[in-house]
């Protein structure tokens, strides 16, 4: 099994509305990737699990949100790995997008 890709996005919105901003906007922000589907989405708490598939490849991964920052670690299959660092930069630019303070930035 290979190393989860990670991500941390900082924030100042405050645990409750960056999860807030999560719940709302994660569909539409995942549905802006054609090459890719979100099949669970299960939320405890501040914590999200999740599973997606792209490209016929199924990756799994963790949200953590805290008061000033959002943790998202994926573990990618190994067919997918090879997009690790352009995964990894949409996930921040996608979060960012989400938890700016007026949301349009």
């Amino acid at each position: 099994m290979s190393a989860p890709l990670v991500v941390s996005i900082p924030h100042r919105l405050g645990r409750e509305e960056a999860v807030r901003r999560l719940k709302a906007g994660l569909g539409r922000a995942a549905a802006s990737i054609p090459v890719m589907q979100v099949e669970e989405e299960r939320w405890s708490g501040d914590s999200m699990n999740f599973r997606i598939r792209a490209l016929g490849q199924v990756a799994t991964g963790q949200v953590d949100v805290a008061d000033d920052q959002v943790r998202v670690e994926v573990v990618l299959p190994w067919l997918l790995q090879r997009f690790a660092e352009m995964a990894q930069a949409t996930i921040r630019k996608r979060g960012q997008l989400l938890l700016t303070k007026d949301g349009r930035k």
